[in-house]
């Protein structure tokens, strides 16, 4: 049987339902023989997680999905093989951003309220494991609520920067959360690309990426026809970055998403995990 891997999921200590622990229950159950964590902007359930995949006989990757901003752009960029030492490093790079992304979303809840949605800043608050959370979870209160059906709905539509009510915090530079990652021993990856940069935008990043460091760009991904991941995969080569790739599970809140396997067709090799985890070594 063929050995698979996941290198993008998140539990609910960012905006995923899962726990750590049930993101390895599922990895064992599907037959996934290698998973990363990479929560948006903590490593707070990590040690849980390895700890757990140990237990399990499943080999855990520590990592974290950086929120960046590239020419105006929100690109995500995944530390993966976070060093343990470099755990609390992690928090206090993110910690200002953290800082404003929680501002930026208490005004998001602010105007919600005076536009008619009921939707409980300190309630959200609370559910967080740290404190802190992202649209997706107000995304999720609105669905709850009945405003909208979905999550991509919530995106599209209320949540949108078109609709009034949100205005983004400023993020990281993309070329500096690469140097930082590469810095403390970890490997940058460029997360779902197609989702963000068209193939003109997303060879010109690439052009400069490298350069700081870059080691890898997902080419397999659960929302990616095979024609993207075909054209990902020519260009990954081009510029001489790993592929990587991910199911970007997120539990209840992204439906018919499952760990390793995404909507049911996506395999990622595991020899993505074994050439990552070499950059790491190296």
């Amino acid at each position: 049987m063929k050995k698979l891997c996941d290198l993008h999921t998140h539990s609910y200590y960012s905006d995923g339902t899962a726990s750590p622990s049930e993101i390895i229950d599922l990895a064992v159950k599907n037959g996934i023989s290698a998973v990363a964590l990479s929560d948006h902007n903590t490593v707070g359930g990590v040690r849980e997680f390895i700890n757990y995949a140990s237990q399990m006989g499943v080999e855990a990757v520590g990592g974290c999905e950086i929120s960046t901003e590239y020419k105006s752009i929100e690109l995500h960029v995944l530390a993966l093989f976070i060093p343990e030492n470099k755990y609390d490093t992690v928090t206090e790079f993110l910690k200002p951003m953290l800082e404003r992304k929680l501002e930026s979303n208490r005004i998001l809840v602010e105007n919600l309220n005076k536009g008619g949605y009921d939707v409980d800043f300190d309630k959200l608050v609370a559910e967080s494991p740290e404190g802190h959370f992202n649209r997706a979870n107000i995304a999720g209160d609105l669905v709850k609520k009945g405003y909208v059906e979905n999550v991509k709905q919530a995106f599209s539509s209320i949540l949108s920067k078109t609709a009034g009510f949100y205005n983004p915090p400023k993020r990281i530079d993309s070329f500096e959360a690469i140097e930082f990652i590469k810095g403390i021993g970890a490997v940058p990856v460029l997360a779902h690309p197609f989702l963000d940069l068209n193939e003109g935008q997303l060879r010109e990043f690439l052009s400069v990426a490298v350069g700081h460091g870059l080691c890898g760009m997902e080419t397999k991904y659960a929302s990616f026809s095979d024609e993207e991941s075909a054209l990902a995969s020519k260009i990954a080569k081009e510029f001489g970055v790993l592929e990587s790739g991910g199911s970007d599970f997120h539990g209840a809140i992204r439906p018919g998403v499952t760990v390793g396997l995404g909507r049911g067709n996506l395999q990622i090799p595991y020899e993505f995990y074994l050439n990552l985890r070499n950059v790491q070594k190296n």
